[in-house]
């Protein structure tokens, strides 16, 4: 592989801007995907001060389709040697309510963002990545219910991202295409995602992001894996 250039969505904050930190600490050239300029350049600033590459950011809101495809348009003419790309953006849904008590507009506005979004950018991506015989890294949560924490909106959306990425590793190996695609779960952690939660159990978001970046580096290929880097402790 020549260059190391890596897109993580939703990098302006939380574990997102913790795996391009740690990335970028490791060699990898950064790009920034954000919905907001502002919360993008204060990043990219906070980056660069830990001497970080960080090669640009790029406007992506998940939730808007054609916005996603211009995002795509773009990183394709700017970044040609694209060879990372970490899907980590997504949205809550209501964490406060139980499934019985999830409005059906939750369940789709979760799921329009952290499954359709995802998959419409990743899929418009693929030609790229397969031409650097690149990776998709899906941050996500396991598909089977944990008895202490599953608001359906977030659990359902990220069970259909597991789904994408195990057919779309079968395909890539069925079809020769040169690009490897898993599935990282960090473990519970403390981010504005959860409001900030913080259990015994929980890591930070540096931890996180070393972890995640040792993973990457690894130099092992961990096609259609789902990884745990740090699994939910299980209550007595």
């Amino acid at each position: 592989m020549g260059k190391k250039i890596v897109l993580v969505t939703g990098a302006n904050k939380g574990i997102g801007f913790g795996i391009a930190k740690h990335l970028g600490l490791s060699g990898w050239e950064v790009i920034i995907g954000a919905r907001d300029e502002q919360r993008a350049e204060k990043a990219i600033n906070d980056l660069k001060v830990e001497g970080i590459s960080v090669l640009g950011w790029v406007n992506i809101e998940l939730k808007d389709l054609a916005n996603v495809e211009q995002a795509a348009k773009e990183i394709n003419e700017k970044y040609p040697e694209l060879t990372l790309l970490v899907n980590n953006a997504g949205i809550p849904g209501d964490m406060s309510v139980d499934s019985e008590h999830t409005e059906i507009s939750v369940i789709r506005e979760t799921l329009d963002v952290n499954f359709i979004g995802t998959f419409a950018l990743t899929k418009a991506l693929i030609p790229l990545i397969a031409k650097n015989n690149g990776r998709i890294a899906n941050v996500t949560v396991p598909s089977e219910i944990s008895p202490y924490w599953h608001p359906l909106a977030y659990v359902a959306s990220k069970a259909a991202q597991n789904a994408m990425m195990g057919v779309m590793a079968i395909e890539f190996q069925q079809s020769n295409t040169p690009v490897e695609i898993f599935s990282v779960h960090p473990g519970p952690t403390t981010t504005d995602l959860n409001g900030n939660m913080a259990l015994p159990g929980f890591h930070d978001i540096e931890t996180v992001g070393q972890k995640f970046a040792e993973l990457i580096n690894d130099g092992k290929n961990h096609q259609g894996e789902f990884i745990e880097l740090y699994p939910i402790v299980k209550e007595d």
